[in-house]
């Protein structure tokens, strides 16, 4: 999820993925402040998407992994082990802590255009990196005022001194949000799809659906 909340376009892209054959958890990260949020639904907006947006930590949000595979575990459709994990944006730094938080399940984990990769906050994802045992893949658009070149440069010099397989991906000529089919003026067809081509790749060498 990103951080216009837990939307049918989102639900779209998790049926794709469930699709090739995968169980598939779509969470809403906001439960905690509302029962549900769609930006283009709720009278608050971008004021209140930024509001709930503020309110997540990565450890709160480890707890709802932590939670979420649980759940999985309890279910006959899921297969018991290894998964994957995918973030956009806002949950871009979440895929990656989780990564790390739950080493010994996530056996591929990827961030598309992820935001707050690497800060000077005691919880930021990259410090925890090197405990990272599966597959990790960044995948960033070339204009993004929220990932910006410099700080995917710096993460990929202190991913390159980790001892943790990993990619980072540049897409020449997306911006922010790119995957995203309602996303006016920023969805890219071509880049979106080749970030499928990537994300299932990945899931194929290290997962059974």
């Amino acid at each position: 999820m990103d951080a216009p909340g837990k939307r049918e376009e989102l639900h779209d892209m998790a049926r794709r993925i469930a699709g090739e054959g995968y169980y598939v958890v779509l969470p809403n990260l906001y439960y905690r402040m509302v029962r549900e949020f769609d930006i283009n639904r709720d009278p608050g907006g971008g004021r209140r998407m930024f509001e709930l947006m503020r309110s997540l930590t990565n450890d709160l949000v480890m707890q709802d992994v932590g939670a979420l595979l649980a759940y999985a575990d309890t279910q006959a459709a899921a297969r018991k082990g290894k998964v994957g994990v995918v973030g956009y944006c806002m949950s871009g730094p979440f895929a990656f802590r989780a990564a790390s938080a739950h080493a010994d399940r996530v056996a591929v984990s990827a961030s598309m255009y992820g935001v707050s990769l690497m800060t000077e906050n005691a919880d930021s994802p990259h410090l925890f990196a090197k405990d990272i045992k599966g597959e990790m893949y960044f995948g960033c658009a070339e204009y993004d005022d929220y990932a910006p070149k410099e700080q995917i440069d710096a993460l990929e010099k202190h991913l390159y001194g980790l001892n943790i397989k990993h990619r980072v991906e540049w897409y020449p000529g997306a911006h922010h949000g790119f995957a995203f089919p309602q996303r006016l003026g920023a969805y890219d067809k071509p880049s979106a799809e080749r970030h499928w081509e990537r994300l299932f790749d990945m899931f194929r060498r290290n997962l059974k659906p």
